[in-house]
């Protein structure tokens, strides 16, 4: 990922908490891009790939001291742009929570982002395209569909358990349900239809479903929906009687710790449900109740976090198939919690007044908290320090502690709104999902397999099938008890009936012999049905011993396959324990070579700083030197050019004395030339010595005087 250059601290050993299988996972993050709307004409935000987008400050934006821009890249374990429908989100994202939460393990997604980035939209969607929600519920019922208990056979305590009932208490709960209101709607479940305003969400035509669920257990799922608002907890389905004179406010609840160590709100309602219709019309009521307003940024903005929380509950049957085991211990129960976090927010560009700044600043305290978790348990990850986690500062953080401690998978989405004004907004919601893909989460250990044999709910029922068949087709339809007695004088009336025994005189020989031909006539019918009983018994006797022999037949050949399946399984085992050896070894080698690594980078980045010190200090030089030269150039031009000057003046000094000298010679020839032509035409008187001692003023000719010239020069 190309980002600003910063030197890191070396990686040390992390200080990994014990688990039960001593692996982990870092926290999926996810980036979903939203369109950009019409009105906003310029885009900071550009998807690179499948894995990296790229921010562009905007325009009259410098970032850097030199005024060029600065455009930073991160990557994700996905990025969505808007050609990705709902449903590529959901398959990539949450479907492997819905199929870890069939399996029993737990799981937490959440949306985060700057407030009108599409968080509510990618949890909840809208008319024609369903979001994460409703796809989860789709898909959960759409795997446990005809493996669903009846009504209160689970029913929750107040201490975040559950409990198997009897059939006979579960109708007792189901008769009692009548008297008290009810979230959901009492209409039988093939007469419910999903309400218009949201009917189109959870029409979804793909039928997803999970794969190899375990068929000799039965389920049930519970729901409850709850909001976080000014860092208090309410309950969006609690059912408040209404008082028109003074009506009272929602009830706050509060965090307890369960005997697992598991964080819950006390007092949450949690309904069960059992089909998608049912749960999202749970959903939608809570919705309603969900505290919204209206802000500079956003028409419908969330004022607060909420959580919707999908508990699913499933316990195996018993060997003959038909009841549920009442063993508490052999309920699984696992959660997935869908969050829609609040928006984050700056007050300046929202102008929020009174109650919303004090909501937008426990929103943004709230994530700011979130934020601190996240760099604490990073830094205990990656520094192998023990520092304490601030879970306790947040009752978001406190709620959700339990995953980033190992107890389910942490996936969460990052929605950014690419227009420009957003774009300092969209940097530090990028800074932080950079950080969250740092920190590890333990993975969650696999529920433990039952004892019992496996398919004894479909190999009962095929027995109770193949069972009537072969009696309806020997002896007629099987008859309950009721009609067993009907049969019974039926019976009795097909035999012939019995004349009077009353004898009138002593010599009547009609009466005693039609009552023994009566009798008689009854013997034998009685005797030709019980050998027609005799004759139904041994069929039915030969057809029992026929159909041990072939389930026994099929036991011996559901045995064969199930040791082969164990040798398999032995086989499978023993790979695995080579493999998991050599993944040791490899781990053990990897952390060998990942210290060897560490040292050689933490070389590698003193050499870079040597390297970097030592360009510089020769940069430094270079620069140096060619200032001493630009400045040695510069002398040597000005003393070249002082010399030039210096010899042009003694030149033209030179030659004006020269000139001088010259003419001094020319005037004393021509004083000299006058002498003699005068002495040779006169002799001339001898001047006296005044007139010699008077000074002779030579005419001087147009030649500038030496004397001026020096004062000239000297100037």
């Amino acid at each position: 990922m190309m980002k600003p250059a910063r030197t890191k601290p070396p990686r040390r050993a992390l200080a990994k908490k014990p688990s039960n299988n001593g692996q982990k996972d870092p926290v999926g993050v996810y980036c979903r891009v939203r369109p950009l709307s019409p009105s906003d004409q310029e885009c900071c935000i550009e998807v690179i790939n499948e894995t990296t987008v790229q921010l562009h400050p905007p325009d009259g934006c410098k970032v850097n001291k030199n005024g060029e821009y600065k455009e930073t890249q991160y990557s994700f374990k996905q990025v969505f742009g808007t050609h990705h429908t709902q449903k590529d989100l959901f398959d990539v994202v949450a479907k492997l929570l819905v199929e870890d939460l069939i399996r029993g393990k737990n799981g937490l997604l959440f949306t985060y982002g700057v407030t009108g980035s599409g968080k509510t939209y990618t949890m909840t969607g809208s008319p024609g395209q369903g979001g994460l929600l409703p796809r989860c519920l789709h898909m959960i019922f759409n795997s446990i569909r005809d493996l669903q208990a009846k009504r209160y056979v689970f029913k929750t305590d107040d201490k975040n358990g559950i409990e198997v009932q009897n059939m006979v208490e579960a109708l007792l709960d189901r008769q009692k349900r009548d008297a008290q209101p009810q979230i959901v709607p009492k209409t039988p479940l093939s007469r419910q239809k999903p309400e218009p305003e949201f009917a189109d969400m959870i029409n979804i035509e793909d039928g997803c479903k999970v794969e190899d669920i375990d068929e000799d257990s039965v389920y049930s799922v519970f729901v409850s929906y709850i909001e976080i608002y000014n860092n208090y907890i309410y309950d969006l389905l609690e059912e408040v009687p209404i008082d028109p004179i003074k009506p009272k406010p929602p009830q706050s609840k509060i965090l307890r710790e369960d005997q697992n160590h598991n964080m819950y709100v006390a007092g949450c309602t949690e309904v069960e449900v059992k089909t998608t219709e049912e749960a999202f019309d749970v959903f939608w009521k809570g919705q309603k109740r969900r505290r919204i307003a209206n802000t500079q940024l956003n028409r419908e903005s969330s004022r607060s976090h909420s959580v919707f929380m999908l508990k699913l509950a499933q316990a195996p049957l018993d060997a003959d198939g038909e009841n549920v085991l009442q063993e508490k211990e052999q309920i699984t129960v696992s959660q997935l919690s869908l969050v829609d976090l609040a928006g984050s927010e700056r007050t300046n560009r929202t102008k929020a007044e009174g109650s919303r700044l004090r909501e937008a600043g426990n929103i943004n305290q709230s994530l700011m908290t979130l934020r601190t978790c996240i760099e604490a348990l990073r830094e205990n990850q990656m520094c192998g320090t023990n520092k304490m986690v601030p879970y306790r500062d947040s009752k978001l953080t406190h709620l959700f502690k339990n995953y980033f401690d190992g107890e389910g998978k942490v996936r969460m989405i990052v929605c950014v709104n690419p227009k420009a004004d957003d774009h300092e907004e969209s940097l530090q919601v990028m800074r932080f999902a950079e950080m969250t893909q740092e920190v590890e989460v333990a993975r969650p250990v696999d529920k433990p397999i039952c004892g019992l044999t496996p398919g004894r709910r479909y190999r009962n029922q095929a027995f109770k099938e193949e069972l009537t068949r072969r009696l309806e087709e020997r002896g007629g339809p099987v008859i309950g008890e009721s009609e067993e007695q009907t049969a019974i004088e039926l019976l009795f009336q097909s035999f012939p009936p019995i004349p009077s025994c009353e004898l009138l005189d002593a010599n009547d020989n009609q009466t005693l012999p039609q009552l023994i031909e009566a009798l008689e006539k009854r013997r034998r019918i009685r005797q030709m049905m019980s050998e027609e009983f005799t004759k139904s018994v041994t069929s039915f006797r030969s057809m029992l011993q026929d159909f041990n022999g072939v389930v026994a037949a099929k036991e011996n050949i559901a045995q064969g396959k199930v040791t082969e399946k164990e040798r398999t399984i032995i086989s499978q085992k023993s790979e695995i324990e080579r493999l998991e050896k050599k993944v040791k070894t490899l781990e053990y080698k990897i952390d060998i070579l990942e210290k060897t690594t560490s040292i050689y980078e933490g070389e590698k980045r003193n050499l870079q700083q040597d390297l970097e010190s030592q360009q510089q200090k020769l940069q430094r030089q270079l620069s140096d030197k060619r200032r001493l030269e630009a400045r040695l150039q510069g002398m040597a031009s000005e003393n070249a050019m002082k010399w030039e000057k210096e010899c042009e003046r003694r030149v033209a000094a030179k030659q004006l004395e020269m000139q001088n000298k010259l003419w001094v010679k020319d005037e004393k020839l021509k004083q000299l030339k006058a002498i003699v032509t005068d002495s040779k035409s006169e002799r001339p008187e001898r001047p006296s010595r005044e007139k010699d001692r008077e000074p002779k003023v030579p005419v001087r000719s147009i030649s500038p005087s030496p004397v001026s010239v020096c004062v000239t020069w000297n100037l």
